[in-house]
């Protein structure tokens, strides 16, 4: 993994410690200790087979507000979920993969850098328009997605603490980009991505979408379950961006002033590269129901997942 040694724990800035005091339980004298007991109880799980870093644990744990029971159950949907989803979580998610980089050098996924003072979420802008649906399908992208936001888990300080927003921009959508979403897809992965991730969704705002579809596409939203429903906006105004997104954050093709598309994307793809090893691990992490020896934790009254794992069919209005 990128940055200083796997079992060392990064120190907050001053702002967002408070915010994980005063928000998430976090108690910074007890943190080795709580890491520490995550730790110990995923070493004693026959099923699974996780990372162990401090870091990474530690992101489960401020994901959870320092509940230790919650913080287990989370880091093991993170892994059981994930076999349910395998057009995303596959053998192409490594850093050398031609794919990926391509993806990546297409800007589709842009990663927004926040001052080093601010306390609000991270932000991730997703160009829908900006890939070809007949070289690329949207589980690509979700596939590269995925991959930014376990980077994010790792090394956010934001995202850790204060969660994540991610802004869908609709420029150049055609129908046929509509069609290639594929929604049982983007409904599956948003309730991984609630249920499982450490991070916090703070909302999805569509921007840019073409009026002659705006009413359609709400429509769309019906796939996705019911909270994240609620942090969902839809927009075909341009300015949109800047009621979530501070215009000196974004880059100079959305009328900011913080370097170009090119750049954050030569920067991803230099981060993506630092995390070989983390992703060649990845391949060898995992759930294994057959060897659990509790009850899965799937709780039908409290995941969008059956007690096999399998996806239930939402109910669209």
């Amino acid at each position: 993994m990128s940055g200083s040694s796997p079992n060392s724990i990064r120190p907050l800035p001053p702002g967002l410690q408070k915010v994980a005091i005063e928000e998430l339980n976090e108690v910074p004298s007890r943190v080795e200790s709580d890491i520490a007991a995550l730790k110990e109880w995923l070493q004693k799980q026959p099923h699974l087979c996780a990372c162990l870093e401090d870091q990474f644990l530690l992101s489960f744990l401020r994901g959870s507000k320092f509940s230790l029971e919650k913080a287990k159950q989370k880091i093991d949907r993170f892994y059981s979920l994930q076999a349910v989803i395998p057009e995303v979580f596959n053998d192409q998610r490594l850093v050398d993969n031609a794919q990926v980089l391509e993806i990546i050098r297409l800007g589709v996924i842009l990663r927004i850098p926040l001052d080093e003072e601010d306390t609000g979420p991270a932000v991730t802008i997703i160009r829908a328009g900006s890939y070809d649906i007949n070289k690329f399908k949207f589980q690509d992208i979700i596939r590269v997605g995925s991959m930014f936001g376990e980077i994010m888990m790792l090394e956010d300080d934001n995202a850790s603490v204060s969660g994540y927003l991610e802004i869908m921009d609709m420029s150049g959508v055609t129908g046929a980009n509509l069609f290639a979403l594929q929604p049982q897809l983007l409904s599956k992965f948003s309730a991984y991505a609630d249920e499982a991730m450490p991070t916090r969704q703070k909302g999805i705002h569509f921007i840019n979408v073409p009026k002659a579809f705006e009413t359609g596409f709400k429509s769309l939203l019906g796939w996705f379950p019911g909270k994240i429903k609620e942090r969902v906006s839809v927009s075909s105004d341009p300015e949109a961006i800047f009621e979530r997104v501070p215009k000196h954050y974004l880059p100079e093709e959305y009328g900011g002033s913080k370097g170009t598309m090119k750049d954050i994307t030569d920067q991803m793809e230099a981060k993506l590269c630092s995390y070989r090893s983390y992703f060649e691990d990845c391949q060898h992490f995992g759930a294994h129901d057959k060897l659990r020896e509790e009850a899965s934790v799937l709780n039908p009254d409290e995941s969008h997942f059956g007690v096999d794992g399998s996806f239930r069919q939402l109910v669209i209005d």
